[in-house]
């Protein structure tokens, strides 16, 4: 054993000692009694409270599940997609709103029953408690101002006696007979013995009051189990309920076959949807208005060779060319209409275009670019030299872009300039040479020339001018020599 010690607490105020006026407190004893009992007073102070704060729990449960509610109250956003019947999706929900009301319902019965039949029994035992402190308290109060009655009287005769004994001694024995300390020394005995029978009734009241603790403090634990069973009933039994209820809707969502709701909405929306035993489209089964209109019909297209518009490249590059009905010819870089949106690379008006006669398999036309690309902005107006597969396809190309371009008479090779715009030369010679000019250009709406590189028709417009006048001056003198 170890050599330490601990003192046992010694009982204080349950006897009394031999001396006559014991200095111990005779309400020790029942103070620690009244305190025993506010401690149980206490004790289910605590448990009220528990169970009132549980009660409150579930009124405020019963509120916050009315708003779990409301976000599943309304109907289903585009609810016609589901089927409306048990089983589905729609259903469901309608189980869930059904058992959310029903955890709505248990927590408000939870906290009625709470309040009407687990918080009444702390309550009454409450009340026993306190009554049983009032009467702890006001027993031994009053069984402890008799004793102190009593010993104050005994105290007065006692020191009375000391007093007489004393005189006693100085008299040489004679005093009056009710000052004889024989007669105190009993009268001391007779207050003594009232103390002592008060002092043991008060003993007895204790007793009784220490052996009725253990009966009433079982009774306590009793109702405190009582309230505690109570309490284990309803608000466990509205955990398992709620949890029965989850359980519940766990089910109705486990219980929907994987494909029910597809295998439904194919069933009422089958004839929206689209049938895979139906062919891909084609674009080239497709019809769209003004499809084959005139003007989307291409004179001639096809590929050729052009020489690059830079003077420091050489050799020639192959793209897509298009003559249209609006007398365009466009460049593309192929034919593809899919992969990029057909935009021209180069666009030329052919009206406003000088166009050379084929020579073997190569042509060429000078014109402006009006395709509005980078390029066509930096070169203007040039020159571009093609090559077609053949001299027949080539003639093919010429002949289209002359039909586009409006021109009628033959084409001719291009000219030196002219006497006349140059100062030499007869004026029947500049008259005759005018007259081809005149001729080719009355017939046609664009100029045409050979291989040779021509001046615009706007550059020769001048000279066009002056040979017209030098036919009309020898025309006049022709006729005045026949007047």
């Amino acid at each position: 054993m170890s050599g330490d010690t601990h003192a046992m607490p010694l009982r204080q105020g349950t006897t009394f000692s031999d001396e006559a006026v014991p200095e111990v407190d005779p309400t020790t004893t029942a103070g620690l009694l009244s305190e025993r009992l506010q401690a149980w007073k206490h004790a289910v102070v605590y448990l009220e409270d528990y169970v009132g704060a549980v009660e409150k729990v579930h009124k405020a449960h019963a509120k916050e599940y009315e708003k779990v509610l409301k976000t599943i109250s309304h109907p289903l956003r585009e609810g016609a997609h589901f089927d409306q019947g048990l089983g589905g999706v729609a259903g469901f929900f309608e189980n869930m709103r059904v058992n959310t009301q029903a955890m709505i319902n248990s927590n408000a019965e939870t906290e009625k029953t709470l309040k009407g039949s687990v918080l009444p029994i702390l309550e009454r035992l409450h009340k026993e408690i306190k009554a049983k402190h009032k009467e702890v308290t006001h027993g031994v109060e009053k069984g402890a101002k008799e004793i102190d009655k009593a010993r104050n009287n005994t105290q007065k005769h006692i020191e009375l006696l000391g007093q007489h004994a004393a005189a006693f001694e100085s008299t040489g024995g004679r005093m009056n007979p009710s000052d004889d300390p024989y007669i105190i020394q009993r009268g001391v005995l007779h207050r003594l013995s009232k103390q002592v029978v008060e002092e043991n009734n008060h003993r007895n009241d204790l007793i009784n009051i220490q052996d009725s603790f253990k009966a009433f403090e079982v009774h306590v634990v009793q109702i405190v189990q009582q309230a505690m069973d109570g309490l284990s009933q309803v608000a466990g039994g509205q955990a398992e309920k709620t949890r029965a209820l989850y359980t519940d809707m766990l089910g109705a969502a486990q219980r929907i076959p994987g494909d029910f709701e597809w295998n439904g909405f194919v069933t009422r929306e089958g004839y929206r949807l689209v049938d895979a035993n139906d062919p891909p489209r084609n674009v080239d089964a497709i019809a769209f208005p003004n499809q084959d209109h005139n003007s989307t019909k291409a004179l001639v297209e096809g590929s050729l060779e052009r020489k690059s518009r830079n003077k420091l490249s050489w050799g020639t590059q192959s793209a897509y060319y298009v003559v249209t009905p609006s007398k365009y010819l466009h460049e593309f870089k192929d034919d593809d209409n899919v992969r990029y949106d057909p935009k021209p690379e180069l666009s030329i008006y052919l009206p406003d275009a000088v166009i050379g006669a084929p020579t073997g398999d190569k042509f060429h036309i000078k014109g402006k670019d009006k395709s509005k690309s980078f390029s066509s902005k930096l070169t203007g107006t040039s020159e571009l030299n093609f090559k077609a597969h053949s001299a027949a396809e080539a003639q093919k190309w010429f002949d289209a872009i002359r039909i586009a371009a409006g021109a009628t008479g033959p084409a001719y090779e291009s000219q030196p300039a002219s006497p006349v715009a140059s100062g030499h030369g007869s004026a029947s010679d500049a008259g005759s040479k005018g007259g081809k000019i005149d001729t080719a250009h009355a017939g046609q709406d664009v100029g045409i020339t050979g291989e040779d590189t021509v001046s615009s028709p706007t550059a020769m417009s001048p000279t066009v001018t002056r040979q017209n006048t030098v036919k009309d001056t020898a025309a006049a003198g022709e006729k005045k020599a026949t007047a």
